[in-house]
């Protein structure tokens, strides 16, 4: 998750007074776990549903509520400007949106320069999903002139010196020798033309959503900056705007907008006008167990920077400013209404019911094939349902597909649903090579299967996996522990040859199994290939299968 260090002097120079002890106290109860702190600065972790609170200024915001300082919605002036910013239409499947705005007057000193810095590379992981869906880029303004052009160039038409460096180079040798260009260029590269950000000079400011220009490089002398977010969301394109500018505003930037001139509709940005909706008071007193009143609702929801109106005996509605980006449902408003009260003080009980329990079927079934695995000498590891795109797919040599992806992942590793388990069980082997070999796990866990005929229809497989390493495995032991393991269940198995891109050619075999027809087995097994085994760092042969239960 995102960590952001700030000072108690940060916190003070953004109208927050508070003694340290009682800031590490409060710290947890707005949503934050406190990594380390010492006598100047502390280090915190926030969920990443809360992007506007991964800056000192954002903190500092809600601490004013949370603390009662200041109440309510926070004002955001935004001046109009007449400045433009025109959209070539071949962007269109390449990376179609754009906003932008200026903030001008920021103090800007050394540490104020590096929290930018970490605030922009934040938002482009919880919001931008490492700027795939959102790019932001923050330039000096004093050295480039509106209008601003977002265009579709070829990428050998133009050199400029990208940020850090110090010789000119075209879009595509950025891309191909470049430490930020290469890192980035699958978002662009299988594109006859790249995304460009100029000036009315024709100066570059930008390729998203690679690397900007020299040229606007930030420095503790700018004053006055232009922000522009590209993405493939429009949504979470204004988002990120939003949250940027009115955290600046906050430390005494002044926000102005530019017109964004698509080929068909013209947008200005940013737009801060709040949100609205509506929370009920019966809702909320059976979610929180709270004994409420509507004037309490109004009041608590002032103390999480929203305004409130009651509207009628039974509900408030509520304004919503631009920067809170988590508050999807009602649910969200009272889960704010219970932060404000502050958790610590809601008072437990236990339910006024009884029930009777009993062991789910779909539990026993997984208590057989751990029976049965561990039987055969294995031993059990249970890994996360989240995984990541590079080890699930580049790792084990697998062609991506449709996947489940998480919206806002708490970290770079836990960015999708898991499809297998065996790159869980190889990311075991790897965290654990030191141990002594051999090395015999399996894992019995559920995965989300996606019909290839109907890519919205998902529904949930058991799957059981292992693996074994040791300087002599070999596909003759694994396919006796398939038969063994199958034969202990009661089934008959059926082997034939496939083809799997885990697997050496011509040492991975196909399985199915029948017990009866309504429970049929599908899978596979075999030896590793080679590059699969170095992709996971291990240094010894590795032997696996995986068996999907069907129903």
């Amino acid at each position: 998750m995102p960590v952001i260090t700030f000072g108690y002097q940060d916190l003070q120079d953004s109208g927050v007074d508070i003694n340290p002890e009682k800031l590490i106290e409060i710290l947890p109860m707005i949503g934050s776990d406190i990594e380390d702190f010492d006598e100047e600065t502390v280090k915190v972790e926030f969920f990443p549903n809360r992007p506007d609170q991964l800056s000192v200024e954002g903190v500092a915001r809600t601490l004013k509520g949370f603390l009662g300082i200041e109440k309510g919605l926070p004002a955001y002036d935004v001046e109009k400007t007449s400045m433009k910013v025109y959209v070539d239409e071949n962007l269109a499947e390449i990376r179609p949106y754009i906003s932008f705005a200026i903030v001008e007057n920021i103090k800007m000193d050394e540490q104020k320069l590096k929290q930018i810095m970490e605030f922009q590379e934040d938002l482009h992981w919880v919001i931008g999903r490492d700027r795939k869906k959102v790019a932001i880029g923050i330039h000096n303004l004093e050295v480039i002139e509106a209008p601003f052009y977002y265009k579709a160039i070829d990428p050998d038409s133009i050199t400029f010196t990208p940020l850090d460096s110090l010789n000119e180079m075209t879009p595509r040798e950025i891309l191909q020798e470049h430490e930020k260009g290469v890192k980035y260029a699958s978002l662009i590269n299988g594109f006859e033309k790249y995304p460009l950000i100029m000036d009315k000079n024709h100066q570059v400011l930008s390729l998203p959503p690679i690397i900007n220009g020299e040229l606007t490089k930030l420095t503790t002398h700018t004053r006055n900056v232009l922000i522009d977010v590209t993405g493939t969301d429009l949504k979470a394109v204004n988002q990120a705007l939003n949250i940027i500018v009115t955290s600046l505003s906050e430390s005494g930037g002044k926000i102005k907008s530019l017109e964004v001139v698509y080929p068909d509709k013209n947008q200005v940005t940013p737009d801060l006008k709040p949100k609205e909706k509506v929370v009920h008071l019966k809702k909320a007193r059976e979610i929180t167990g709270l004994d409420l009143n509507l004037q309490d609702m109004k009041d608590l929801l002032g103390r999480s920077r929203m305004d409130a109106e009651i509207i009628s005996p039974e509900k408030l509605k509520v304004a919503i400013p631009a920067y809170r980006v988590d508050i999807l449902h009602e649910v969200d408003l009272i889960e704010s209404i219970a932060i404000s009260y502050c958790f610590n003080n809601i008072e437990s009980y236990l339910p006024d019911i009884a029930t009777i329990a009993r062991e789910n079927q779909w539990y026993k079934v997984d208590k057989l094939l751990r029976d049965v695995m561990v039987g055969l000498g294995y031993q059990e590891v249970m890994s996360l349902m989240l995984t990541n795109e590079n080890n699930h797919y580049q790792c084990m040599k697998q062609e991506e597909d449709e996947r489940v992806e998480v919206a806002q992942p708490i970290s770079r590793d836990r960015t999708m649903i898991r499809k297998s388990l065996l790159n869980g069980l190889m990311e075991f082997l790897e965290d654990n090579k030191h141990e002594d070999l051999p090395q015999k796990i399996f894992e019995v866990g559920d995965v989300i299967y996606i019909d290839p005929d109907q890519e919205t229809q998902t529904k949930v497989l058991k799957k059981i996996a292992a693996v074994v390493t040791h300087s002599n495995a070999n596909f003759t032991e694994i396919k006796s522990t398939v038969a063994a393991f199958l034969e202990n269940l009661g089934y008959e198995m059926e082997i034939e040859p496939v083809d799997n891109p885990s697997f050496i050619k011509g040492r991975c075999a196909g399985i199915k199994a029948i017990l009866d027809e309504s429970t049929p087995i599908n899978g596979f097994f075999g030896e590793m290939d080679p590059e699969v085994i170095s992709n996971f760092q291990l240094e010894y042969p590795v032997v696996g299968f995986e068996l999907t239960f069907d129903n």
